[in-house]
């Protein structure tokens, strides 16, 4: 059975490379534009890993993944991993996510290669 991974990004160019990558690494991908819909895919699906981009127009990646720990621990599901990307370098977002003890915090544009490798050591 192949990993599913949730990627939460507003930018479709994104989506698709970083869906394509997956998908042909193996993993099984789903896309959510917005915490509202990444929420409702976490209630339907289970997922080994969240990829979230921190600037999402309608709340940051940063109180998405906040909203997501919480409806998992309300629901008494176990908690994913998460890995931000990011094509803005601000230290307060940085260090907020490190507050948070996500997996990693990758820069875009990022190397594949990275990405894959950051993947395979913090999916379960």
């Amino acid at each position: 059975m192949s990993k599913r991974i949730l990627l939460i990004d507003d930018e479709e160019l994104v989506t698709k490379s970083v869906s394509m990558l997956l998908k042909t690494s193996g993993y099984e991908t789903s896309i959510a534009q917005s915490g509202k819909e990444a929420l409702e895919k976490i209630k339907e699906t289970d997922f080994n890993l969240i990829i979230c981009d921190i600037r999402i127009p309608e709340a940051d990646g940063i109180e998405i993944i906040k909203q997501i720990r919480s409806y998992l621990n309300k629901a008494k599901k176990k908690q994913i991993p998460e890995i931000l990307i990011t094509g803005y370098a601000d230290m307060e977002k940085y260090q907020e996510a490190m507050k948070l003890k996500v997996a990693e915090h990758l820069y875009k544009p990022f190397d594949n290669a990275v990405l894959l490798e950051a993947i395979k050591k913090t999916i379960i």
